[in-house]
């Protein structure tokens, strides 16, 4: 990246119009440069034919628009899920995975290089934390798949969401506007593994996004076993906020919860479950644990499986089993580490 020119990816709208401003030209052409970066995925300044020759110029001498690269690319055979490896301008590597389903296309967006949380079950733990990434690396994961069909957005990638919370909303408010992607606010999902003062805060941004919770257990001592996390915010603490951002939000909880065989699958553990979820308005998204290399733990047997989603409903809201997709690329829950020897199929 040409650090003596400004990286216009990732501003959003008011930036822009203080950077016309400060070239000495109008604010308001500001709304026009937003609308060619995140609407028409112009890269180069020559694209804007309604903006002037000397605007133009003025811009080709100080500003670039640079997002992230694609690296590699991988498509499930099974499902045809497509994992994508990015390269950040410092060489870092991040993945986003596009997962197509009955009438749906998502997009699985990332937030960190890595992730600082350390939960055992999860691939991208064993990478550790790198750094966050910019509004513009976030934003520019949704800009490289804008030619799909895409009718959802969840930022369930690498890293947690929540421990980038300024660049994460800033990308958010991109993503929405209507001058840009348009993308609407509900048809967005935040997953978190619990960080409560940022669902507190996130509930008060009057956004109305889907939150989902990485819970994985029914009881303090088990959580924290798995999900270190959970001894600076307990459960009692972490469901206390998923009512909160429930009531101020008017949506509900989707409660993520990763079944690992002999761990946490037990019909006891269904029975705990039911019990702390009580009066939250919420769904329980059952997942089959997901084996990586890197990681010991066992996928659950189907009996389990079947058993523990048959006692949650109807003690539970809503209870749904999530066929993982892209297991044969790495691509599925708790399988991303941004690793180019996984792009060797």
């Amino acid at each position: 990246m040409n650090s003596s020119k400004t990286n216009l990816l990732g501003l959003n709208l008011e930036e822009l119009e203080d950077f016309l401003q400060d070239l000495g030209d109008k604010r308001f052409h500001g709304r026009q440069l937003f609308s060619w970066i995140y609407r028409k995925g112009a890269r180069g300044f020559e694209e804007m034919t309604d903006l002037s020759r000397g605007l133009r110029d003025r811009l080709k001498k100080t500003a670039t628009i640079e997002g992230i690269v694609e690296h590699r690319l991988m498509r499930s055979k099974l499902d045809g899920t497509e994992k994508f490896l990015w390269k950040l301008s410092d060489r870092e590597m991040i993945e986003s995975v596009l997962i197509p389903d009955e009438g749906r296309l998502t997009l699985c967006l990332s937030t960190q290089v890595g992730c600082p949380l350390g939960c055992q079950f999860c691939a991208t733990a064993n990478v550790g934390f790198r750094r966050n990434l910019t509004s513009g690396e976030i934003v520019s994961q949704l800009l490289k798949a804008q030619d799909r069909p895409l009718t959802n957005l969840v930022f369930m990638g690498m890293g947690e969401p929540l421990l980038n919370y300024d660049n994460l909303l800033k990308s958010i408010g991109i993503m929405v506007s209507d001058l840009g992607p348009n993308f609407g606010a509900k048809k967005i999902t935040v997953s978190t593994v619990g960080i409560v003062p940022g669902i507190h805060r996130l509930a008060e941004e009057g956004l109305k996004l889907g939150l989902a919770i990485s819970l994985n257990a029914p009881d303090d001592e088990l959580r924290s076993e798995i999900m270190p996390v959970n001894g600076k915010y307990p459960l009692n603490e972490l469901l206390s906020a998923a009512n909160f951002y429930a009531e101020k939000t008017g949506r509900r909880i989707t409660f993520e919860y990763v079944l690992i065989g002999g761990l946490n699958d037990s019909l006891e553990c269904a029975k705990k479950l039911s019990r702390i979820i009580q009066g939250i308005p919420c769904k329980i998204n059952l997942i089959r644990f997901n084996p990586h290399t890197s990681q010991a733990y066992q996928a659950p047997e189907e009996e389990k499986v079947t058993a523990f989603r048959d006692y949650l409903y109807p003690r539970a809201p809503a209870v749904t089993l999530r066929e993982s997709k892209g297991r044969d690329i790495l691509a599925a829950c708790g399988q991303l580490r941004a690793a180019e020897d996984d792009y060797t199929a």
